[in-house]
């Protein structure tokens, strides 16, 4: 079942019900902010404190950052202006009844071309059911190539970030962003710190182990992933969101950043996609 709701402010959102999972997507952003096993098991973290208002950036689930990653382009917001435009609804399919297809779409604007002039589609697919497949497809509707960094930006619930470790980035190099250094990853990842690292050649499965489950995350057309928790100072100081939200979630971000830009000649598309099982 596939319903349009919206909060008592007009924030519209769909929401997705099948035999194997809820989730919700807001229109703004295409972004899905709940992601719920049959079993009841939350996959996706999302702050108490977090924004559901027209033009501001919900804290959680999974933002889209396009067609910038960061904020190494002054031209444009931080993490770019996608994750703060209203989408377009394409449709749902169910494939089964276990499994929701579910579109949306952005073109260029008059508001996207007076701080980015090209011409662009960027489409997001969903699917929903026991695992959650995210597809980013960017199109160049332009006469002229551009260039993007992006991510999913994905917020993970955990049961503490203390009992939290990470696989399949030993001995890929990264950037270490709170430092500026360039650093190789030696063993595991655990959390007693900030943490903000994007590593590059990322090629195989990434797996987040805590004491309550594993998740899998395996994704295509990208090989950089970005690891990030605030830690207890940062966090702190962040809008929407708890002081301690910290201890309740890590950051996996699969994307093209850095190194792995992508350049999207006229005409052409480039597709990242992102399985979370």
């Amino acid at each position: 079942m596939v319903t349009l709701k919206k909060f008592d402010n007009g924030f519209a959102y769909i929401e997705i019900q099948n035999l194997n999972a809820v989730a919700k997507i807001a229109l703004q952003g295409a972004h899905i902010f709940e992601y719920k096993r049959s079993n009841g098991e939350d996959i996706l973290w999302l702050s108490d404190k977090s924004d559901f208002e027209e033009g501001k950036a919900i804290r959680g689930g999974v933002p889209i950052c396009w067609p910038r990653f960061g904020s190494f382009d002054s031209a444009l917001p931080p993490h770019g202006f996608a994750r703060t435009m209203l989408f377009t609804f394409l449709g749902a399919k169910e494939i089964d009844e276990g499994r929701t297809v579910v579109s949306f779409k952005l073109q260029d604007n008059p508001q996207s071309r007076e701080i980015w002039e090209y011409k662009f589609e960027l489409e997001v697919n969903f699917i929903i059911g026991d695992t959650l497949e995210i597809e980013l497809k960017t199109t160049n509707k332009d006469d002229k190539e551009f260039m993007i960094t992006q991510a999913l930006h994905s917020y993970f619930n955990v049961s503490e970030i203390n009992n939290v470790k990470i696989l399949g980035l030993e001995d890929k190099p990264y950037l270490d962003t709170l430092t500026n250094k360039e650093e190789l990853q030696k063993g595991e990842i655990f959390f007693d710190k900030e943490v903000d690292r994007v590593y590059q050649d990322v090629k195989n499965e990434i797996v987040l182990a805590d004491n309550l489950k594993e998740l899998h995350l395996n994704a295509v057309g990208s090989s950089s992933a970005i690891v990030w928790n605030p830690w207890i100072d940062k966090c702190a100081r962040m809008s929407a969101m708890d002081k301690e939200a910290y201890r309740e979630f890590v950051c996996i971000e699969s994307a093209n950043a850095q190194e792995d830009f992508r350049i999207v000649c006229a005409g052409e598309s480039h597709a990242l996609n992102l399985t979370i099982e």
